[in-house]
């Protein structure tokens, strides 16, 4: 049993965050998510709005400040022994999928603490943040693995079957992903609409999150088969939103809005609430601008603080897990307004991802045997929240 730590702590605020911003070094995740040394400089004139297209609905109210929902109650170990695991998909209750970065494998893991492998992802081929990313399975299709990994100078998103012993052939649903050392996104989640949404990063390339044409520095909107869905934002274009530096964490709540967790360079992270079409400013602006071009996001945090991966809903909440921050933080939206950070989990090291568990329960993964973390023994760990 892990030990309990539910001590909470104030919100990051804006004026720390300007406090930090005259530091000078990279303060984030890895020493790629500070500022990129390759790529296009910000010398070039900002384009205006039209240029980028409209948001194809309207959009939401800004969420204001609430009371949160939901208290959590205790943690345990339920899996040790992981290696460099970033994605949890759940097979069923008490039982799920775990992709491990480095090695490309994918392991079968339950809440009593049993570990198999299943099986390697072929072609993985990525260094520092690449390698294999995010895996999701399709609620249509029940035994339909869906995979983003890095292969060499792109990322591909495949897919394959899982039987419950192994995998069939792995077939290719969209490529053309740029890759890079750093800034690779990945993140991969099922909409409540059936489609596929992926999180990618701007792969050291920062000009190309303001160009709606590329897929980079982005979150795109497919259909199961890799496909546009017709109703994109974007007339036979996948971008769903741009404007984005490096979006780890994607997650629907209860009202089918996408919320998405966004590394920012040496200053800020992000939560944004997503809209269709909607440019949320990298690299012209960070964090919130109050800039009319581009949509703020609805918190920040002191990249100290944060460094955010995966995110995850429950019970009108939102919870991101951080890495250099090393907690998770909940962030409650109830009837879609967001409610003050809080943050809880510190004791574990850096974690890369949370997501909600068939039986109601909170999986977190840590990520301490990344290259960057401190392991400690037992590490990388499954860790089960549970809540009132």
């Amino acid at each position: 049993m892990g030990r309990v730590n539910l001590n909470r702590t104030a919100a990051a605020t804006a004026v720390v965050a300007l406090m930090l911003a005259g530091c000078n070094g990279d303060e984030n995740d890895d020493p790629g998510n500070g500022p990129t040394d390759t790529g296009p400089t910000d010398s070039d004139p900002t384009p205006t709005d039209t240029e980028f297209g409209t948001p194809a609905t309207p959009t939401p109210p800004t969420p204001t400040l609430v009371e949160g929902p939901v208290e959590p109650t205790g943690v345990e170990d339920i899996v040790t022994g992981l290696d460099a695991p970033w994605s949890i998909a759940f097979v069923d209750a008490g039982e799920a999928l775990v992709s491990q970065r480095d090695t490309a494998t994918i392991v079968h893991v339950t809440d009593d603490g049993d570990v198999t492998e299943v099986g390697e992802v072929p072609g993985v081929d990525g260094d520092t943040e690449g390698g294999l990313l995010g895996i999701a399975f399709d609620p249509a299709e029940p035994d339909t693995l869906y995979v983003y990994a890095t292969m060499g100078d792109e990322n591909v998103i495949s897919r394959t079957t899982y039987d419950g012993a192994g995998f069939g052939e792995f077939e290719t649903v969209f490529d053309g992903i740029p890759a890079h050392r750093f800034h690779n996104g990945g993140r991969i989640v099922f909409g409540p609409d059936g489609m596929l949404y992926a999180a990618t990063g701007d792969a050291g390339d920062e000009q190309s999150s303001q160009d709606p044409d590329s897929v980079a520095g982005a979150i795109l909107r497919l259909t199961p088969d890799g496909d546009v869905p017709d109703d994109n934002p974007f007339d036979g274009s996948p971008v769903y939103s741009y404007g984005h530096r490096n979006v780890q964490g994607l997650t629907f709540d209860a009202d089918g809005r996408l919320w998405a967790s966004e590394f920012g360079p040496d200053t800020v992270d992000e939560l944004n609430l997503i809209e269709p079409g909607g440019n949320y400013g990298w690299p012209e602006v960070d964090g919130i601008a109050g800039d009319d071009r581009f949509i703020d996001p609805v918190h920040e945090w002191p990249v100290a603080d944060a460094s955010p991966s995966g995110l995850a809903y429950h019970a009108e909440t939102l919870f991101m897990a951080s890495l250099r921050g090393s907690r998770l933080w909940q962030i409650p939206v109830p009837g879609g307004d967001a409610g003050e950070p809080q943050a809880f989990l510190e004791d574990y090291g850096r974690l890369r991802d949370a997501v909600t568990a068939p039986d109601g329960t909170l999986w977190v993964l840590t990520n301490n045997t990344d290259g960057r973390g401190d392991p400690r023994d037992g590490d990388d760990r499954i860790l089960r929240v549970t809540f009132d």
